[in-house]
């Protein structure tokens, strides 16, 4: 357990103390998608879905989701976010789905990485929502940190 930061020499969980790290900017983008039938995608896309903008409502709670991480995460800390930005692509080959990528940025002593992955699960969580009366059998797949960059660490870019 002595490689896990979140653990301390007995074995108990704790926050991390950041209070000597240097505040550097750190930026994190996570990415995720949610399959769906073609006639919800064409909903979503057409903007006649019965709840409203679906992406619009979409973005907004993934922006609101990341402001939040620290109330969800037990051992997050709360953080002065930067930036926040929810983007959606649309798809609708052999697979219909909308993917979402949040990036997430501040400056402080600790990353963002699991504010952008807040972001992209409830934007995701969001579509699943206000979609479910004509689509239950929506599924959120992939949901991954694609780059972090900033801190001690420095930079990490999935392959």
């Amino acid at each position: 357990m002595s490689n896990l930061t979140h653990f301390d020499a007995q074995g108990q969980a704790h926050m991390v103390d950041v209070a000597a790290k240097p505040a550097t900017h750190r930026v994190a983008i996570a990415t995720g998608r949610i399959e769906m039938q073609a006639a919800t995608l064409a909903l979503i896309e057409s903007g006649s879905a019965k709840k409203g903008d679906v992406l619009g409502i979409a973005r907004i709670a993934g922006i609101q989701a990341a402001k939040k991480t620290s109330d969800l995460i037990p051992l997050c800390h709360p953080l002065a976010l930067t930036r926040v930005a929810v983007a959606f692509a649309l798809a609708d080959g052999s697979v219909p789905q909308v993917a979402c990528t949040a990036t997430v940025e501040t400056v402080g002593p600790t990353g963002v990485e699991m504010e952008a992955l807040t972001a992209v699960q409830v934007a995701l969580l969001t579509i699943y929502d206000m979609c479910k009366a004509v689509d239950r059998g929506m599924t959120i797949n992939d949901v991954r940190v694609l780059e972090k960059h900033g801190g001690k660490s420095g930079s990490y870019i999935a392959e």
